[in-house]
């Protein structure tokens, strides 16, 4: 199954889906789909790296950990995140988003405050793995 990602309307916030051969591939895919809400992902530079690392026994859990972390990062930073790498080793998760200081030329979409509970799932597909929540805009 090949990485992709997609949204779905809920009210007035969106859900984002991410699918990928790996749970950590949909979970890059769903990072993918929730900063896409916010700005073309193609055209952010990668000229800095975030260090993400968490413990998380509960993938359902770990996706919103996932996001919300990388929401954060981006809030404290005032970059915009664009490629996304994610690794798991049991309950410990580490990963990495490259991206950029906001510029002018950057068109900006919705800002996406956080991931939440609501419609959250992990769960396998078709020979791959999808993951989906809503996300707060």
């Amino acid at each position: 199954m090949a990485r992709t990602h997609a949204l779905f309307e809920h009210d007035a916030d969106f859900g984002v889906i991410g699918r990928g051969t790996t749970i950590e591939e949909a979970f890059v895919a769903a990072a993918e789909a929730t900063f896409g809400i916010m700005i073309d992902t193609a055209a952010v530079r990668t000229l800095e790296t975030v260090p993400i690392e968490f413990e998380e026994a509960d993938v359902e859990l770990a996706l919103v950990t996932w996001l919300n972390a990388l929401l954060g990062h981006a809030r404290d930073r005032r970059v915009v995140l664009g490629r996304f790498e994610l690794r798991r080793d049991g309950a410990h998760w580490e990963g990495s988003a490259a991206g950029e200081p906001w510029r002018a030329d950057l068109e900006r979409g919705t800002e996406v405050k956080g991931a939440t509970l609501t419609m959250l799932s992990v769960r396998a597909v078709d020979g791959g793995w999808e993951a989906r929540c809503i996300v707060d805009v």
